[in-house]
């Protein structure tokens, strides 16, 4: 708070009669200022300005300014004497950092002592303290300029102006305002920056003090704003009384009247902790039906019995993440981990043949569940290694039905949006958007290839700027009639020649462009299983019934969807020159 004192003038006129009828009296008088500070006492962060303003604090916060006048001023003769009359006058301003917002205001004051050195900021205005706060023994008068409503003290508002006999509780206030020479009484704002001047008069016959204020420059109201007398006995201070004796039943222990209350209030409070903790922890292992388990029946884990099995899901790579909300879906325990970890990138454990055919068994085995078996047709829409599990005998289960879709038998699926991983989007679902069995027989057949060969079905390098494809080089192989070079190293010399060449040969069937030249997975697992013969396949075959149209336009368009670099061979290279030159 900066507070501007535009002229502060203080007259004190003590007048007093003695036996002898004499008189005295005292006055000071600063209309020029306070420069130099001649008889002024200044303490904590109060300045005179070089034009001889008096600012009491500034823009620091709670801190305290204080201005005494050094000669002590005598109010009575003796101590049971009488007050003598007094008066004093002074011009005063708040000037706030921002217009609207104030600290606590001024007083002026009359103390026993030219220091108040325990006196602190803020609401006891650099008067009191919290101890000393209403203590007789303060001896201080002093009228309050109050710009904030303390409710401790009993404040009506923010904007008033108070009589203070040791306590910051004013023995009487009023609005700060003015009553002009029509008798209407007018507000002024303490914090407006302006600057206001202030009366204080005491009467000592009758015992009366009169304080008035008024806009500057304006003559001094005949009707002061606030008024009280000291000619009242003082209130008895009935706490020093002494105790009269009890005459009563033995009183109640403090233990019941205390104690009793407080334990109770705990126990409540502890009952309504344990009622929300239980509400929370049911909320939390609730179970909510979804609309399939409604139609197809419920077979599910209590997520509680998931949450202690596996002691809060603490175990790393415990919980994979995909497109189902909160939905957990419980996979039976694969210690083994996904197959592609042991296929690509140098793995320390390898598979032989044995191993992955019987992988390629159970993979085939639950496409023609979803597609045949099931009452529904599920397309699976991403079936890839990464996505085939394996417990812990080697057996190959497929995950991940986080892109699947179902559909009745005999209806034709719908268009939707093209998902899937790249190498394993058929040609005609990145044209028409529509995800059909046909589409999963040519991811599996990129599958096959991917586990037969050991490598990826697309791989860019990027040191020498070229997109590797899995079924453009088996193919080459074939063609050049060398196909078995196209198996992966990794899985040994124990392996079943014709097995791996039949199941290279149906990978490239189930990865034929044209979906209507696909095996079913009925077919795909009669030829696996042995129920059934793979036809005796050459490159020359495919020339037939014009399928080498349908080679050459498809695999451009499974190029075209996967970027402008992806099956070049297939489209200018040496493939489609070969299988054209067999057709001649």
């Amino acid at each position: 708070m900066f507070l501007k004192l535009f002229t502060i003038s203080f007259f004190f006129n003590l007048l007093f009669q003695s036996q002898e009828t004499s008189s005295q009296s005292t006055n000071f008088t600063y209309n020029d200022g306070f420069n130099p500070p001649t008889d002024i006492s200044l303490q904590g962060i109060t300045t005179v300005t070089p034009n001889g303003l008096l600012k009491l604090t500034n823009y620091t916060v709670q801190k305290t300014g204080h201005a005494f006048y050094t000669k002590p001023i005598r109010f009575k003769d003796s101590p049971n004497g009488t007050v003598y009359s007094f008066s004093t006058t002074f011009v005063f301003a708040i000037h706030s950092q921002i217009s609207i917002l104030s600290g606590h205001g001024i007083a002026f004051v009359v103390a026993p002592n030219p220091s108040l050195p325990y006196a602190t900021a803020s609401q006891y205005i650099g008067l009191f303290n919290i101890t000393n706060n209403g203590n007789d023994t303060n001896q201080v008068f002093a009228v309050e300029l109050d710009t904030i409503r303390s409710t401790e003290f009993n404040d009506t508002d923010d904007n008033h102006v108070g009589i203070d006999i040791n306590s910051l509780k004013s023995e009487r206030t009023s609005l700060a305002g003015w009553w002009d020479e029509k008798g209407q009484f007018k507000n002024l704002s303490l914090i407006s920056r302006k600057p206001m001047q202030v009366w204080v008069d005491y009467d000592g016959g009758s015992h009366k003090i009169d304080v008035t204020m008024a806009p500057f420059n304006e003559d001094k109201p005949r009707r002061p704003l606030v008024s009280a007398v000291n000619g009242e006995a003082q209130p008895l201070a009935l706490s020093r009384l002494p105790k009269l004796p009890r005459f009563e039943p033995k009183r109640i222990s403090d233990f019941f009247k205390i104690g009793m209350p407080l334990i109770s209030l705990f126990l409540i409070f502890c009952f309504i902790f344990l009622v929300c903790f239980l509400v929370r922890r049911r909320r939390k292992f609730a179970e909510e039906m979804d609309e399939w388990e409604k139609e197809f029946g419920k077979n599910r884990f209590r997520f509680k019995d998931l949450y202690y099995a596996t002691k809060g899901f603490k175990e790393k790579d415990l919980l994979g993440t995909g497109g189902r909300g909160e939905l957990l879906l419980v996979y039976d325990f694969m210690p083994n981990g996904s197959l592609d970890k042991y296929l690509y990138n140098t793995p320390e454990v390898t598979l032989n043949w044995k191993q992955r055919i019987k992988v390629i068994l159970g993979v085939a085995s639950g496409l023609f569940y979803l597609h045949e078996e099931w009452e529904q047709v599920v397309i699976h829409r991403d079936v890839k290694a990464s996505n085939v599990l394996l417990d812990g005998e080697l057996n190959g289960r497929l995950g991940d039905f986080g892109l699947a879709r179902l559909y009745d038998h005999g209806s034709d699926p719908q268009t939707t949006h093209v998902v899937g991983t790249l190498g394993y989007l058929a040609p005609e679902h990145t044209r028409t958007g529509r995800a059909t069995t046909a589409t999963d027989v040519f991811a599996f057949g990129a599958f096959l290839l991917e586990v037969t060969c050991g490598r990826r079905p697309i791989e860019i390098r990027h040191e020498i700027d070229e997109t590797f494809l899995l079924v453009e080089w088996v193919f080459g192989l074939w063609n050049k009639g060398n196909i078995l070079d196209a198996k992966d190293p990794n899985m040994g010399y124990e392996y079943d020649e014709k097995e791996v060449e039949m199941v290279l040969k149906l990978g490239l069937l189930c990865s034929h462009p044209d979906p209507r030249a696909r095996p079913s997975m009925r077919q795909v697992l009669q030829y696996l299983r042995g129920d059934a013969k793979l036809p005796d396949l050459s490159p020359l075959d495919f020339s037939g019934s014009g399928m080498i149209l349908g080679l050459q336009d498809g695999f451009s368009e499974l190029g075209m969807s996967y970027s402008s670099s992806v099956f070049k061979g297939f489209t200018g290279g040496s493939i489609a020159d070969s299988l054209l030159s067999g057709g001649r």
